[in-house]
C-alpha cells in the first residue's frame, strides 16, 4: 500500500498537469453517467477507440469516460480538448465521421454540434451553450472533466488538499466555525444549518461517533445525488473525512439505494483508491487520525431518506422513523452521537475548507449561501443537472438554463421539492430560489428536483400522482400518515373519475390540515403539500371536475367524450388507422366516426390528428 504524505498529494498534482490536452494531446471528454450509457455511450466509446486505433491516432488522441456531464437531454455527450468543442447525441455510426473530419481534418461535423431551440444556430463551444453559461458550478465543478474512477485525476483538482488542510492545520472547532461561517444548510431538504449540527455532534460525549452520508435519494424526476457520485465520488468522501474530524469521529457509512449500481461501482473504486493511498483507514496522511468507511446499500425504500429511518435501516431493523428529540446529534446510529448530511452537502465541504467560510458566504443571499444543484425533467428542453447560484429566479432557470418549454406550448406550473414540495404557478416564476422564498409560494427546496409542466397538464391529476407515490412509501407507522394519505388518494380519485362533490374541496383542506400536524416525520408532515398547492393556486381545476364533470387538460380519462368535427375532418383517415382498439369507422373521402361503446380513451386519435377535428 501506498501511503501517502502531503507532499505526495502535491507530487501527484504536478504529474498530473504535465498531461493537459494540446494540438498532439487531444482529450475526448466522452460522458459516461447513467444517463448516456443508457443511450448507448459505451458502445459510442468503443467505436471511436476502435477509430482512433485504425487511424493511428492513438498516440495523439485520449478517450476519458467521465461521469455525468449534466446534459442529460442530448447524450450521449463528448467534450473535445483543447477548444472545448461540444458534440451531442452521438451514435457509434458517428465515429468514423468524426474521427476524420474533425480529428484529421479539422472540420467541425455540424449535424452533431449544439443547436440552440428555436433558431437551429450552431453553438460549437460548450461554454457559449446557455446551459452551461448560465450555471455556477461549485459542487459540480467537475463534472464532465475528470475520469471519476482516478483518484489521481481528482487530486489534479485540488483534491485531498482540504483534507491535508483540516488534519494538519485546523483543530475540529475551526472546521465547525468555517462550516458555520459559510452558510452551508443541508441540502437533502431540511435545510438545517450544517455547521451547527456538526457543532452539537462535536460537543456530545461518547467513545463512538457516526459520519453518515444519505444517498438514498428517492424523489420522482431527481437524480442529483446520482449524478454526484457517479461524476466526482472523491469530493464526497473527502467531505465525509473533514466531518469525522469536525466530530471527532472514525467510522462512516454512505447509505445509497440498491437502483443506483453506478453510482455505487465508482464509489467502491473511490474507496478502495483511497484507502490505498492511506487517505481513509488508519493514520491518514501521517496525522495520526483515523476514519472507517463502507457503503450500505438500501432497498429503495422512500421513507429510508428521513434521517432516523436510516439509521434503523443500517442497524437491520425495519427503515421506520422514530420521535425526536433525542436527536441524531446526541443518540442517532446505534445510539450514539451521529450526523447525517446528504451527497451535495457534502462534496460542498472541501472548497469551503479550502477557501473559507466567508468565501462561500458571499455567494447566494442572506439565508440561503452558496449554490444548489438541481435537477431539471417535465416539459423543458433542456432536460438534466444545473448548479445555479442561490437567489436565482425560478423563471431564469427554466428559461435561460433550462431552455424553456418545448413546441412553443406555455408554462403551467413547476414542482419544487419532490412529492412533499409544491407546485408554483406563473405568477411566482420571479420568486428567488431561496429556503425562505421558496417556502413562502407554498413549496419547499427538497433535494433538488425540479419538474416543469405545461398547459397541457391536468394538476388535479399531477396531485394524484403524487399523493399515490407518497401513499405507497409512508412506512404506515404513524396514523395520520398511514391512514390520511389514503383518504387524500381516495378523494382525489374520485374527483379525477368524475365522482367528486363540493364538499370534498373542504375534507382535502381539514385532512391535510391533520396530516401536517399529527404526522411523525417530515415525509408525513410534508405529504399533503401536492394537494394544498394546487388547491391554492388551481382550484378552478378542481370545481371543473366536481361540477362541471370536465378535465380542462383533457388528461382525466373518465372525464373524456370523443367525437369529430365533421366541420374540421379531412377524411384522410389517420384516426382510424392510429386507433388501437377499431374505434372508429372511416370509409375513404367520409368523415369519421366514433363507437363511443368500443373507445376506450387513450387519445391516440387526438394527438395523430393533425387537424384539431377531434374534440
Amino acid at each position: 500500500m501506498e501511503r501517502l504524505t502531503v507532499e505526495d498529494l502535491k507530487k501527484i498534482k504536478e504529474r498530473q498537469l504535465q498531461d493537459i490536452p494540446s494540438e498532439n494531446n487531444i482529450h475526448l471528454y466522452l460522458c459516461g453517467g447513467t444517463g448516456c450509457h443508457a443511450t448507448g455511450s459505451i458502445k459510442v466509446k468503443d467505436a471511436l477507440i476502435q477509430e482512433i486505433v485504425k487511424k493511428g491516432l492513438e498516440n495523439k488522441v485520449k478517450v476519458i469516460e467521465t461521469g455525468c456531464n449534466g446534459f442529460c437531454a442530448k447524450g450521449p455527450l463528448l467534450l473535445m480538448q483543447p477548444g472545448g468543442l461540444f458534440y451531442q447525441k452521438l451514435s457509434p455510426e458517428d465515429a468514423e465521421e468524426f474521427v476524420r473530419e474533425q480529428l484529421i481534418n479539422g472540420k467541425h461535423v455540424e449535424r452533431l454540434l449544439y443547436k440552440e431551440p428555436g433558431t437551429n444556430k450552431i453553438i460549437p463551444a460548450q461554454k457559449d451553450i446557455p446551459f452551461f453559461s448560465n450555471q455556477m458550478p461549485l459542487v459540480l465543478r467537475n463534472k464532465g472533466i475528470l475520469n471519476p474512477e482516478s483518484i489521481d485525476e481528482y487530486i489534479a483538482k485540488d483534491g485531498y488538499l482540504a483534507t491535508a488542510k483540516a488534519l494538519f492545520e485546523m483543530t475540529p472547532e475551526i472546521i465547525t466555525d468555517q462550516v458555520k461561517l459559510s452558510g452551508l444548510r443541508g441540502r437533502g431538504g431540511a435545510g438545517f444549518s450544517t455547521g451547527m449540527k456538526w457543532e452539537f455532534a462535536r460537543k456530545s460525549t461518547g467513545d463512538m461517533k457516526y459520519v453518515l452520508c444519505n444517498a438514498d435519494e428517492g424523489d420522482p424526476g431527481a437524480f442529483m445525488d446520482r449524478s454526484i457520485l457517479e461524476a466526482d465520488p472523491h469530493a464526497v468522501l473527502e467531505g465525509m473525512i473533514i466531518a469525522a474530524k469536525a466530530i471527532n469521529s472514525h467510522n462512516g457509512y454512505i447509505y445509497c439505494r440498491t437502483e443506483y449500481p453506478l453510482a455505487i461501482h465508482r464509489l467502491e473504486v473511490a474507496i478502495s483508491q483511497a484507502k490505498s493511498y492511506g487517505l481513509i483507514g488508519k493514520n491518514i496522511l501521517g496525522s495520526g487520525f483515523d476514519f472507517e468507511l463502507e457503503i450500505y446499500q438500501g432497498a429503495g425504500a422512500f421513507v429510508c431518506g428521513e434521517e432516523t429511518a436510516l439509521m434503523r435501516s443500517i442497524e437491520g431493523k425495519r427503515g421506520m422513523p422514530r420521535p425526536r428529540p433525542p436527536f441524531p446529534a446526541h443518540k442517532g446510529l446505534w445510539e450514539k452521537p451521529t450526523i447525517l448530511n446528504n451527497v451535495e452537502t457534502f462534496a460542498n465541504v472541501p472548497r469551503i475548507i479550502l477557501n473559507g467560510g466567508a468565501w462561500y458566504a458571499s455567494i447566494g443571499t442572506e439565508k440561503s449561501k452558496g449554490t444548489k444543484v438541481f435537477a431539471l425533467s417535465g416539459d423543458i428542453n433542456n432536460i438534466g443537472l444545473v448548479e445555479v447560484p442561490m437567489g436565482i429566479s425560478i423563471r431564469k432557470m427554466i428559461y435561460d438554463v433550462g431552455g424553456g418549454i418545448p413546441d412553443k406550448k406555455k408554462f403551467k406550473a413547476v414542482q419544487l421539492g419532490g412529492p412533499s414540495g409544491g407546485c408554483v404557478p406563473e405568477q411566482y416564476l420571479d420568486t428567488p430560489i431561496d429556503y425562505d422564498e421558496i417556502t413562502k409560494v407554498g413549496a419547499i427546496m427538497g433535494s433538488g428536483g425540479v419538474i416543469v409542466m405545461d398547459e397541457d397538464t391536468c394538476m388535479v391529476d399531477m396531485a394524484r400522482f403524487f399523493m399515490d407515490f407518497i401513499q405507497d412509501e409512508s412506512c404506515g407507522k404513524c396514523t395520520p400518515c398511514r391512514e390520511g394519505t389514503r383518504r387524500l388518494l381516495e378523494i382525489i380519485e374520485k374527483i379525477c373519475e368524475g365522482r367528486g362533490v363540493p364538499e370534498d374541496i373542504e375534507k382535502l383542506e381539514k385532512l391535510s390540515t391533520v396530516i401536517k400536524d399529527a404526522s411523525l416525520c417530515g415525509l408525513g408532515q410534508t405529504a399533503p403539500n401536492p394537494v394544498l398547492s394546487t388547491l391554492r393556486y388551481f382550484k378552478d381545476e378542481y370545481y371543473a371536475h366536481i361540477n362541471e364533470k370536465r378535465c380542462p387538460a383533457k388528461r382525466c380519462v373518465a372525464l373524456l367524450k370523443f367525437e369529430v368535427d365533421p366541420e374540421k375532418c379531412k377524411k384522410c383517415g389517420l384516426c382510424s388507422k392510429s386507433c388501437p382498439v377499431n374505434a372508429i369507422t372511416w370509409k375513404k373521402k367520409e368523415v369519421a366516426v366514433i363507437d363511443k361503446a368500443k373507445c376506450i380513451k387513450c387519445l391516440t386519435c387526438f394527438e395523430k390528428c393533425k387537424f384539431d377535428s377531434i374534440f
